[in-house]
């Protein structure tokens, strides 16, 4: 029977005031019963507009459908057949700017809750389900894929399936990329659910070797002509985090989201003392930049026991490219939004340490090349905010030491590898790149769509050269 409520099945949290202290996962899940009420709002429409917003292109009313049936184990196996990271989907995934943004339902109301049902599918699976995944007969062929993060997982998931030999070379101590370095534990359980994944994939016959820089312990070539990879998968990330060039960005106290999201997620600073990296934030800490990046440092920063933490825009909201999700929970925990403000000067004590945030109010004029109106300075508008902290949050680009790992590898002026946009293919024969490392920083299930792109093709190449 369906269910016409106009709002989707209400996903219950952690109260704001109680998960602002704490880097427990603030969304609970569904329960049963309330997948199954929130399935019921699915029209099952007959053209599936959802799929075609979906970059896996997983099958969304099939696997609803079966939610709907209470065949919850039916449902993960149908998000399975195209989707390698299911439970992390169903949790950072942006459905509003994807697949539930061509949900009818939306039309007239709230969209199906495609995102939660996803995740609901895959927790349960983790929790209830007995099956393993089967490694398939190899076929003898050896894949190399750089990066370990949301891009080469699928694209190395994929892979395996077909029976290659898949080795993923980590720069880091763990694999998951930005899963594990970047997002919050509050919005992405590393044990519970990162690993949880890769586990999968390594089950499939996938090999992981960390702390393997390609560029610098070995490069591709050696990969291809010394250790017998037929061919090369690069999904080596966004990592060179950018700044502003504003006066005082060397004081101490200045942290880039990059490295300020390091510390606290994949070294554990959250922990501290328990774990051995340590990071200090005094009580004044002003995050600059308005994405979801920017929302994961204020929120962590919060966390760690800041009295004041800001959001420092230099646009209005409606301009923030941040998931309205994020900007909410942000505001719920006692984030302070300054729109409209834009920094220009550190400012700093003797000793080196930063003491404040020089800012001016800005007003928007014509729109620029974005669709976004541009940004002006507010004459006489020069202010100073007392700070402690401050992160720099406007973005990252790919590592420059990518052009490094082999001879005639053609990049954008900017670091990002130049490929095919329907196959991923590079200029080298055999040589494959997708998600951040192309694109800059983008969104997780781009990158994975990115990856399984690059999966067939490698596919169709090395069974066109046998």
């Amino acid at each position: 029977m369906a269910n016409m409520s106009l709002e989707k099945v209400k996903m219950p949290e952690q109260a704001p005031d109680i998960r602002n202290k704490n880097f427990k996962e603030v969304a609970l899940g569904y329960t049963e019963e309330m997948a199954v009420e929130e399935a019921q709002r699915c029209l099952n429409c007959k053209n599936k507009p959802c799929v075609n917003g979906c970059p896996v292109n997983v099958q969304i009313p099939d696997f609803i459908s079966l939610i709907k049936e209470g065949d919850f184990q039916g449902a993960y196996d149908k998000i399975s057949e195209t989707s390698a990271l299911p439970a992390i989907c169903g949790r950072v995934c942006p459905q509003e700017n994807q697949c539930e943004k061509y949900c009818v339902r939306g039309i007239k109301g709230e969209s199906v809750g495609i995102g939660r049902l996803e995740r609901f599918a895959a927790d349960w699976a983790m929790k209830n389900s007995t099956k393993k995944p089967e490694k398939p007969e190899s076929n003898g062929i050896k894949v190399a894929v750089v990066g370990a993060g949301p891009a080469s997982l699928t694209c190395a998931g994929d892979l395996a399936k077909l029976g290659y030999e898949v080795t993923v070379f980590e720069a880091f101590h763990k694999a998951g990329g930005v899963l594990v370095y970047g997002i919050p534990e509050f919005r992405l359980p590393k044990k519970e659910i990162v690993q949880t994944e890769i586990d999968k994939l390594k089950a499939l016959g996938v090999k992981i070797e960390l702390n393997v820089v390609i560029g610098k312990s070995i490069n591709i070539d050696e990969l291809m002509n010394e250790e017998g990879f037929s061919a090369v998968f690069i999904g080596s990330g966004a990592g060179l985090p950018k700044f502003m060039n504003m006066p005082g960005e060397n004081l101490n106290g200045v942290y880039s989201a990059n490295e300020f999201l390091t510390r606290i997620n994949l070294m554990n600073a959250y922990r501290w003392p328990e774990a051995d990296t340590p990071i200090t934030i005094g009580k004044n800490v002003a995050i600059v930049g308005g994405g979801n990046v920017a929302m994961d440092a204020a929120r962590c920063a919060k966390r760690l026991g800041a009295d004041n933490v800001y959001i420092v825009y230099r646009r209005s909201e409606e301009e923030m490219p941040a998931r309205l999700e994020e900007v909410h929970h942000a505001k719920e925990e006692g984030i302070i939004f300054k729109m409209l403000t834009n920094p220009v000067e550190v400012v700093g004590n003797d000793e080196g340490w930063v003491t404040g945030l020089k800012c001016v109010e800005m007003e928007l004029g014509e729109p620029d090349e974005s669709g976004r109106r541009r940004p002006k300075v507010k004459e006489n508008s020069e202010t100073v905010l007392p700070m402690d902290t401050v992160v720099i949050a406007i973005g990252q680009s790919p590592n420059p030491l990518i052009k490094n790992t082999t001879e005639g590898l053609e990049t954008q002026s900017w670091g990002g590898i130049i490929t095919d946009e329907a196959t991923g293919a590079t200029s080298i024969p055999g040589v494959y790149a997708g998600g951040d490392a192309v694109t800059g920083a983008a969104t997780v299930i781009l990158a994975m769509g990115a990856g399984k792109a690059a999966a067939k093709a490698i596919d169709e190449y090395i069974k066109n050269k046998q």
